[in-house]
């Protein structure tokens, strides 16, 4: 018996125990059938979990899900651990990459919380996605033509309770912020003019 089978609703309390499940547990314990009903609201929601969990750990809030095309099972999702794992590209994108594993992400969606660095969206493009959501657009934007000009078709699917966390992390730590998209040297550059 599955613990979350398709007659399962998508609320925030399902979405959030499929955030904090290993990607490699999910087939044990979410039957297939539960993902095909899912919308890409729901995704970004997921994701949006994801940053939650980072920011409760004391990092930047920056989540991302990949899917499967054809099954829309969840194949890798991450969050950002910039400051958790002292690495400073283990973004959202990185994160869920890197626990999708070797794959063909030009049959995968990515699905992140925010719009993403040029270092996540040279990746992007390396990797071959062609299909990417962004839930963020009003707090930081600016490369989702730089992914269409590399012929990635990008949504956005603004998601408003992960636009308000960044809104607040971005207030309570300007710095950490900066240090996430720009690196330390711009931090100390910044502090040194004041």
């Amino acid at each position: 018996m599955m613990l979350i089978n398709s007659e399962d609703k998508a609320t925030d309390r399902v979405l959030n125990a499929i955030a904090h499940m290993p990607t490699r547990s999910l087939d044990a314990v979410v039957e297939k059938d539960f993902f095909r009903k899912l919308t890409d609201a729901d995704f970004m929601r997921l994701a949006t979990h994801l940053a939650r969990k980072s920011y409760d750990e004391g990092g930047c809030p920056i989540g991302a899900v990949i899917i499967d095309n054809a099954s829309r099972a969840i194949v890798g999702k991450g969050h950002n651990t910039l400051v958790q794992d002292d690495d400073p590209y283990n973004h959202g994108e990185t994160a869920a990459m890197r626990d999708a594993g070797r794959r063909d992400f030009s049959q995968t969606t990515l699905f992140t919380t925010l719009s993403p660095c040029d270092v996540c969206t040279a990746l992007i493009g390396a990797r071959g996605f062609k299909h990417v959501v962004v839930g963020d657009v009003t707090n930081a934007s600016g490369n989702e033509d730089v992914l269409r000009a590399k012929g990635v078709v990008v949504e956005v699917q603004e998601d408003p309770a992960g636009i308000a966390l960044y809104r607040q992390f971005r207030c309570e730590n300007p710095d950490l912020d900066l240090e996430d998209w720009k690196g330390l040297a711009a931090v100390n550059n910044k502090n040194a003019l004041r």
